[in-house]
């Protein structure tokens, strides 16, 4: 039977005259934990962008009902693209956008 002791990163084992202790330096465990954190965030943000997509797809709007009509909106205004020219050119445009 082995028991692992975390605190000193030793492990200790009965050995055939006596109990076998086994070291590491501390370089090493720093490195899987690092490792072990990144691995974690990662499934974090798997798992949120999976919930994110979930929500997205829900309230996706229809593309074959959305491509049959093309009506204008209410609140649309019809400007002309190029006042100068005399060709009638125009373009609709929303009245609820900001005049920037």
């Amino acid at each position: 039977m082995d028991i692992p002791i975390y605190t000193y990163l030793k492990l200790k084992m009965s050995g055939p005259c006596r109990v076998i202790t086994i070291g590491t330096s501390f370089q090493r465990p720093y490195e899987c934990e690092v490792k072990n954190c990144k691995l974690a965030l990662a499934t974090l943000t798997s798992e949120e962008l999976a919930a994110i997509g979930k929500d997205i797809t829900e309230g996706v709007p229809d593309v074959k009902q959305a491509a049959r009509s093309f009506e204008p909106v209410e609140n649309v205004k019809e400007v002309l693209v190029d006042p100068d020219n005399s060709i009638d050119k125009m373009v609709r445009i929303s009245t609820a956008l900001s005049p920037k």
